[in-house]
């Protein structure tokens, strides 16, 4: 084989071997941050304090805890995140302030409500619990977020959105939230559905693509060597070379 073919090839070997790996230690890095994940799902309950001195948490304090925390719903406070299907059925997700204090507002997914199929933009209706209420659930980032295209379905003052942000919505509403959403778990009465789906590692699409590039690999190696060995054979036979010539 000429040596620029030859260079060529051992760099596409090494590249994409090279790829390969990298794509095998993203998979296990979602695996570990999975099996965190579980952790911390499991660990004991985090009682949200309530009073003049309650702690302040950060989201790095509960995320993917169970959190446990009494106060009362703002019912002029609530945003329905559309197209949430459960079962092929479309529905929203029920997003609501939970005013804890005075000075603390935490947003709760209160769970999935089904959609009037005449009327899209019509709520069924649905029980909120009135004076205090505990809530438990898991604390995570935001309270659920579909692909979208733009942000003229999540804007501002709309009551039926897309997505929400926490911080977009603390800044719109004035309202002291905590850079944090619980995903409520526990039996208020409200009828609604709150089977959450588990979270995926994703690890699956990165062994998927590792496969890919190991695969490009081994197809590189295999031609190169296909090449040499082609190559070595006319070397060892310059009298049959020269025939063909």
């Amino acid at each position: 084989m000429r040596p620029v073919p030859a260079l060529l090839i051992v760099l596409g070997v090494a590249l994409t071997a090279a790829l390969g790996v990298w794509q095998y230690g993203r998979a296990h890095l979602r695996l570990d941050r999975q099996a965190q994940i579980e952790q911390a799902e499991h660990a004991p309950v985090i009682e949200l304090e309530r009073g003049p001195n309650a702690r302040a948490y950060t989201l790095s304090d509960v995320a993917n805890r169970r959190v446990r925390v009494t106060g009362h719903f703002l019912q002029n406070r609530v945003v329905y995140l559309d197209n949430r299907p459960r079962n092929e059925l479309p529905g929203f997700y029920v997003v609501m302030a939970l005013q804890v204090t005075p000075d603390r507002v935490v947003l709760v997914n209160r769970g999935w409500l089904p959609r009037d199929l005449r009327d899209r933009a019509a709520i069924m209706p649905y029980p909120t619990p009135a004076g205090d209420v505990t809530i438990e659930g898991l604390a995570q980032p935001d309270p659920s977020r579909a692909f979208e295209l733009g942000h003229g379905g999540s804007a501002a003052g709309l009551m039926i959105r897309q997505n929400l942000d926490a911080g977009d919505y603390a800044r719109e509403t004035g309202l002291p939230l905590q850079p944090f959403v619980i995903m409520q778990t526990n039996d208020t009465g409200d009828h609604l559905l709150r089977d959450w789906p588990a979270p995926a590692s994703g690890a699956d699409r990165n062994y998927g693509y590792m496969a890919q590039w190991f695969g490009m690999s081994l197809i590189l190696a295999l031609l190169g060597l296909r090449l040499a060995y082609k190559r070595g054979r006319r070397l060892a036979n310059p009298a049959q070379n020269m025939r063909r010539i």
